[in-house]
This record gives structure tokens, C-alpha cells and sequence, in this order.
């Protein structure tokens, strides 16, 4: 399916970057001048620091965790993984080593250290493409298929919370080799906020696929 224009999730960190480097919030032009225009060291030195918040930060600039979770995000996609968009969803993935994670058992945190044979962890994040943002209460299924159709591994995957939300879980992958990721994806049970229902999003499934992803047992 054809891209969109732009992707939320490196549109978001660059609009974050705008945000915390200096736009100008009113007129949403650089604050970038010219010789001419730019006051001289003795104007700017002359002006009263009266501690009052910018434009920026009184409107809700960015909160530095929002800004570091997208940031984080693209970084590990474009490094380590891929995207694509099918009708209101833009999904990502990323192909990491097999990881412990904490699960709650009895109230109280327990870590859970990656199981004989779990070779990788992979990822998959949701996220509404006009918007950029990350979906909670996806349910979704991954499957891992060989050259050859055949499925290897599959898992539901669970909600994580870590330095950017995500669903993952630990796969088993027998051996080196190329292999087709397909997420198949639910939608959302949540409900929507709205004034007609035709301008509602998110509300039908969708099932993606990465070709040609490299899983590497590690050794």
C-alpha cells in the first residue's frame, strides 16, 4: 500500500526537536534572522529576564518523555527494524536478542529471564498515521514464517511499557535465515470521542507484512 506522505513517527521527533530548539510558537517561522534584523548584544543584554514562561511553554511544548519516546522509537526502527501503513494504521517493527522483562505476580514484580530456546524479541508498535501516535488496547498476533510459507513461531504479544510504548514477545527462530514478519492486527475496543461516526479512525483491522527480515540466532 502506497506510504503516506510523511511518517508520524519521524515527523513527530523532528516537530519535537522544533519545540525544544527555539520555533517562534507564534508565527510558526523560524526564529532565525538576518544581520539587519537581529537585535545587537547591547539590546539583547538591556532586556528585563522577568522568568515568565515563552509562548511555547505556556501552549504545552513537547514534555521531554514524549519527545524522548519518539526520538528513541525512530532510532531503533530505522537501526533495527521497518514500517509500512495499511488504511489508519502506520506499523512499525524491530527485530532485537530475546529479553527478560518484569511481569506482576501476587502484586508484586517479577523478572522473567528469557526461556530455553527464545532466540529473538520483536517488536511491533501501532500508530494511527495521522497522527503519529502510538495505539494502546491493540490486541495483535505476529507470525514468523520461513522461505517457505511455513510458520516457525507466532505469539499474541503483550503490551510493554519500557523507554517507548510497544507490543513484543520472545520468539524461537531454529535457524539463520530471511523470514516474512506477519502482524495481523485488531481493532481497538476503546471508544471514540467524536461527532459523526464516518470520522471515526481506527476501527477496522489490519494484517502487515515485512518480507525479508534477517533473524539471526545469536550463538
Amino acid at each position: 500500500m502506497t506510504m503516506s506522505q510523511y511518517r508520524p513517527v519521524a515527523a513527530a521527533a523532528a516537530l519535537t526537536t522544533l519545540l525544544l530548539t527555539g520555533c517562534d510558537a507564534d508565527t510558526g517561522a523560524s526564529t532565525e534572522t538576518t544581520d539587519a534584523e537581529s537585535p545587537g548584544a547591547e539590546t539583547l543584554a538591556a532586556t528585563p529576564d522577568t522568568g515568565a514562561a515563552t509562548t511555547a511553554e505556556a501552549a504545552g511544548a513537547v514534555p521531554e518523555g514524549v519527545a524522548a519516546q519518539y526520538a528513541v522509537l525512530n532510532e531503533e526502527v530505522e537501526a533495527e527494524g521497518g514500517r509500512t501503513t495499511s488504511g489508519d494504521w502506520e506499523v512499525a517493527y524491530i527485530v532485537e536478542p530475546a529479553e527478560p522483562w518484569f511481569e506482576t505476580t501476587g502484586g508484586e514484580p517479577t523478572r522473567r529471564e528469557p526461556a530455553a530456546g527464545e532466540t529473538h524479541h520483536l517488536e511491533i508498535i501501532p500508530i494511527e498515521a495521522a497522527t503519529g501516535r502510538i495505539v494502546p488496547e491493540v490486541p495483535i498476533r505476529l507470525e514468523v514464517l520461513d522461505e517457505d510459507g511455513t510458520v516457525v513461531d507466532e505469539k499474541e504479544l503483550m503490551f510493554f511499557h519500557a523507554e517507548f510504548f510497544h507490543y513484543a514477545h520472545n520468539f524461537s527462530v531454529p535457524e539463520a535465515g530471511d523470514y516474512t514478519l506477519r502482524a495481523s492486527l485488531q481493532a481497538p475496543q476503546f471508544p471514540h470521542h467524536g461527532e459523526h461516526a464516518h470520522e471515526l479512525t481506527l476501527l477496522e483491522p489490519a494484517t502487515v507484512t515485512f518480507d525479508n527480515v534477517r533473524l539471526e540466532p545469536a550463538a
